[in-house]
């Protein structure tokens, strides 16, 4: 045991210490925030480009005024005594950035003959303001048929927004805050499996090729050797993302005291917020107190664990048999690598169908439940699923990290051979 503190001690120092690891646990929160930052500049200036439109209409649509919305900056010209041809030529000489046509017909039966000239495509968020604009004048003209004011239609449309209650506890639950941590919490998962995975392949193919492996192997058993490697890995994972948090955390505070938008405590609360479930950062605000956070802290640390073991064990096997050959590393990882991505794959499904049957196989097989389950734990999963899933999951680990130690100390001090898949099982099971 003593041996195996000292290689987690020396795989832990050797990487926390190196001046990328300092970068990227330090740039990664700052690109996030800086990211996030650009969002919100970007959401803030949009939809404020006037833009001036010459309008003729001879079907008499808006009688001469137009009701547009006030988040709508462009000018609306109506013309009278000009030919709708010759503006069609010369519409951009006199000033004018579009040209609305509306001909003389029953726009109410004819809507689609109105015509918009531009000398571009025009960009959608223009096209959506003057089709609302549009939309809102016929409207109008159709409760005036059916002889109704807009107040009348006003008090007569329904506009439902169903409270979801959730959970024994009977909390209001917000779908949009479900999916959005359920797809971060497994998309973390499925990143720290690829890259912590991959990163303990390299080491041990690193010390393979400068033959430090036969020097520690000399004083360490194989599994010693193996398992100092991978907790030492994952224990420099843990403290990266551990940092990330931290930051991200103390960064959004102390901007959200300079830039309202970092302040998610200023948002509405109550009716208030409910009735504006369409904004991500107010449904995130109502949905707060529905989010099982211990139940989703407890699973991701447990799958963080099983996943990472499991298929770190796997990709320290691959690089104790392969040399500096990059395509022979590739060829190997492949076959590891395609059930992380399956298991991604199903993930997305889980926010739409969180009970369906290859949504229940994919969070209980143990090659895919690490990345499955946490990204289906915010839909209330049965605990007897539960329980079964993480059973499979420590007796895979359990299974794989045998394996992978019987291959390893094999393929850690076997030079110059290409070894295939089929030659690795058969060191795995071999009795001697």
């Amino acid at each position: 045991m003593n041996k195996i503190l000292l290689v987690i001690q020396r795989e832990y120092l050797v990487r926390v210490q190196k001046k990328s690891f300092l970068l990227t646990t330090i740039g990664v929160p700052l690109i996030i925030i800086v990211f996030y930052a650009i969002m919100i500049a970007i959401g803030a200036s949009g939809g404020h480009e006037k833009s001036k439109i010459a309008v003729i209409d001879e079907a008499n649509l808006f009688a001469g005024g137009m009701e547009k919305a006030k988040s709508d900056p462009s000018e609306y010209v109506f013309l009278n005594n000009v030919s709708p041809d010759s503006l069609k030529v010369k519409y951009k000489k006199l000033g004018y950035d579009y040209f609305l046509y509306i001909p003389p017909v029953d726009i109410l039966q004819n809507a689609n003959s109105i015509e918009l000239y531009s000398t571009s495509t025009v960009a959608v968020a223009q096209k959506s303001r003057i089709e609302k604009a549009i939309n809102n004048a016929i409207e109008l003209k159709r409760l005036q048929s059916a002889n109704l004011s807009r107040e009348q239609y006003r008090a007569i449309k329904s506009d439902v927004s169903i409270q979801n209650i959730t959970g024994k506890q009977q909390k209001k639950g917000i779908a949009v805050v479900a999916s959005v941590v359920a797809f971060v919490c497994g998309m973390l998962i499925y990143i720290i499996m690829l890259i912590y995975g991959t990163m303990v392949m390299r080491g041990v193919m690193e010390e393979k090729i400068s033959r430090i492996a036969e020097v520690m192997v000399s004083s360490v058993r194989p599994f010693q050797l193996m398992m100092g490697k991978i907790i030492g890995i994952g224990a420099v994972g843990l403290t990266q993302f551990s940092i990330w948090i931290i930051l991200i955390i103390g960064l959004r505070f102390i901007l959200s005291a300079f830039i309202p938008a970092f302040d998610l405590s200023a948002l509405p609360q109550g009716a208030a917020a409910t009735a504006d479930t369409s904004d991500l950062q107010t449904a995130l605000r109502v949905g707060l107190d529905s989010i099982p956070i211990g139940m989703i802290s407890f699973c991701f640390i447990f799958y963080f664990l099983g996943g990472y073991l499991l298929y770190a064990s796997l990709f320290a096997a691959i690089g104790s048999v392969v040399s500096d050959d990059q395509n022979e590393a590739q060829q190997m990882v492949f076959p590891v690598m395609m059930p992380i991505v399956l298991g991604f794959v199903i993930m997305t499904k889980a926010a739409a169908e969180p009970d369906s049957p290859l949504v229940i196989f994919g969070s209980i097989f143990p090659l895919t439940s690490p990345v499955v389950m946490v990204g289906r734990i915010m839909y209330d999963v049965p605990i007897s699923q539960l329980i079964i899933s993480m059973l499979l999951l420590v007796l895979s680990v359990l299974f794989f990290v045998w394996l992978s130690a019987k291959i390893y100390r094999t393929g850690i001090l076997m030079y110059g051979k290409k070894v295939s898949w089929k030659e690795m099982i058969k060191w795995a099971f071999r009795r001697s």
